[in-house]
């Protein structure tokens, strides 16, 4: 187990990107259930389903065993993640809110692009595969949990978001195409992920809507 766990933290990069995003979503889901005053139960299952359901969606995608399944570690990273939720809740009055949940929302986002991008050329998927694959992994989750709290998945009708996993995995693409190594390529993913994501929330941008645009009828 001690093995297993050193290779997950310190190994390639898909181990140690993988292993941030379950943390960093598990934090931000649980952090949604505590909000709407799901019970602990309640708060371990959303914070599990948004660390979880993009990836395992992601490797069924590409006809491989989830991860999830495979590994108690994977699960024991989730727990952490939902552990740091409810201690952030005792000491925050809106965690879901607070900056340190946006910026894990940001970074799990990041993580998971950069994961689904390189399972994705793993498995010798075209240009739309890598960017499709790298997007369900990094926006999944989010909308999983959604559907949990009784919600309409957010990534839908408001903010840049799903957008912010788009350019990550192209970015990604775009690197190995030109010969760089795959360390590089996941890191240039990651940080685009990220920067534009963080953009996003501090300018307020949203992508328009057909309303917006003044192209309905009035």
């Amino acid at each position: 187990m001690s093995s297993t766990l050193v290779t997950v933290l310190f190994g390639d990069p898909f181990a140690v990107v993988n292993t941030i995003g379950l943390v960093a979503f598990a934090l931000v889901g649980a952090s949604k259930a505590i909000r709407e005053e799901f019970d602990l139960f309640g708060i371990t299952i959303v914070g599990l389903a948004m660390a979880f359901a993009g990836g395992v969606t992601r490797d069924l995608l590409v006809m491989r065993v989830p991860l999830a399944l495979q590994s108690p570690i994977e699960i024991a990273l989730g727990l952490f993640g939902v552990g740091l939720a409810i201690a952030l809740s005792v000491v925050l009055s809106s965690p879901d809110a607070h900056p340190i949940t946006v910026v894990s929302d940001a970074i799990g986002l990041a993580a998971f692009a950069t994961t689904g991008a390189i399972v994705a050329t793993e498995a010798g998927l075209s240009t739309f595969g890598i960017v499709a694959i790298a997007t369900i992994n990094a926006v999944g989750g989010g909308a999983v949990a959604d559907v949990l709290l009784d919600r309409s998945p957010f990534i839908l009708f408001e903010d840049f978001y799903a957008s912010c996993a788009v350019l990550g995995g192209s970015a990604y693409f775009v690197a190995i195409s030109v010969g760089a190594h795959g360390r590089t390529a996941a890191v240039l993913c990651a940080i685009v992920t990220v920067v534009t994501r963080l953009a996003a929330v501090t300018y307020s941008w949203n992508l328009p809507t057909v309303q917006g645009l003044g192209l309905m009828r009035r």
